[in-house]
């Protein structure tokens, strides 16, 4: 087990990180502020869950393998991307009727919701290549099993991250509550939505291993 002293330590520098603008703390802002904080809150659990499988996948050797091999990184990038293209599209061509807190408003399924936040974590390969390269630093020899104090690391991450995304999620939710009572306001936040996606999709596609 990695001594208290490294937990803190390690715990600190995931919430600086957490508040470090990135792709997936937008992402949990924007859905926050056009689909409601509890909306933003479910794409924050599937991001959590993106972690558990990049915390394994570092444990198991795999980031090593995606970052020998161009063609995965490459691969893995452009899925990706098109998946923020997809969300950005689908964000410009909404009309203000449907966003939560219109009258005429469907909910969104919390499920679909979730597997978005699982999709935006696992599909972007920077994802785990920094988790290859930070939780290393943090782990070791003598303290037991590596794999096993990967694992607590990672769990703290998760905790990290459900305190910074969790709080972006909140104030987002907040915000977005007072913008969806006006359908012009709805329209912008969606048009704000869609240059956001497709920003972080052009960031996305042109990053270097």
């Amino acid at each position: 087990m990695p001594s208290l002293d490294t937990l803190l330590a390690f715990l600190a520098t995931a919430l600086v990180l957490g508040f470090t603008p990135g792709p997936d703390n937008l992402f949990v802002l924007m859905q926050s502020a056009t689909q409601g904080r509890r909306a933003g809150l479910v794409v924050v659990l599937g991001l959590c869950t993106g972690i558990v499988v990049h915390t394994a996948a570092v444990a198991l050797g795999l980031a090593a393998l995606l970052a020998a091999s161009p063609l995965a990184f490459t691969l893995m990038k452009a899925a990706g991307a098109a998946y923020l293209l997809y969300l950005a599209w689908g964000a410009w061509r909404a009309p203000a009727a449907s966003l939560p807190g219109s009258a005429q408003a469907p909910a969104q399924p919390l499920s679909a919701l979730y597997r978005r936040g699982i999709v935006m974590n696992l599909s972007n390969p920077k994802v785990l290549l920094f988790f290859f390269a930070l939780l290393p630093q943090f782990v070791a020899a003598d303290r037991g099993p590596v794999a096993l104090q990967l694992g607590v690391l990672g769990a703290v991450f998760i905790l990290a991250t459900l305190i910074t995304f969790g709080s972006i999620a909140f104030a987002a939710g907040l915000l977005g509550e007072r913008l969806r009572r006006s359908p012009g306001l709805q329209r912008g936040l969606n048009r704000c939505a869609a240059l956001v996606f497709a920003g972080l999709a052009l960031r996305l596609a042109t990053v270097q291993r």
